[in-house]
């Protein structure tokens, strides 16, 4: 494992744990906010990238759950229990079901809408009214796209995720 891949492991890492404890504390009445930042070289000069959001915002949650997700379902030794415990944390209980319906008929992950795990994902305000809508694409080892659209309800809990 090269320097590169670790050090974007850490981050990754990092991040999901700042989501756990900020998944942990809004409950609780508490307020947090996470950013994390990666250093890398362009050229010669170092490169800084900034991610933030708030919790009161869809597309920062979408964002927050499926990278999250993504990462706990990269995770062959603990992976499983985590993904179950973010799909309970951020999916209301009726979304759940639709998930759990999905999978049963395509024996494939409803949040991913897959049988592996995607490379890369991007999210996106749908433009919706209320912006209760998230655009999700998620993007594959040979470039290949499956576009999501995630439906929110106003306490920012996914009620449904359409798609391929």
């Amino acid at each position: 494992m090269n320097s590169n891949t670790t050090a974007r492991k850490h981050v990754r890492r990092t991040a999901l744990i700042a989501g756990l404890v900020a998944a942990v504390a809004l409950p609780l009445g508490l307020t947090a906010s996470a950013q994390a930042t990666t250093g890398g070289t362009a050229t010669g000069a170092a490169v800084q990238r900034t991610v933030s959001g708030t919790a009161s915002d869809n597309v920062t949650r979408v964002a927050d759950f499926y990278g999250a997700y993504i990462d706990a379902k990269s995770d062959p030794d603990h992976g499983g229990r985590l993904a179950t415990e973010l799909r309970k944390y951020y999916v209301q209980a009726g979304g759940l079901r639709e998930l759990t319906a999905w999978e049963n008929r395509n024996h494939a992950d409803g949040v991913l809408r897959a049988q592996n795990v995607p490379g890369k994902w991007t999210v996106k305000d749908a433009g919706a009214a209320g912006h209760t809508k998230v655009n999700v694409t998620l993007t594959w080892g040979g470039g290949q796209t499956t576009k999501l659209v995630v439906g929110l309800d106003r306490n920012h809990k996914i009620i449904r995720i359409d798609g391929n």
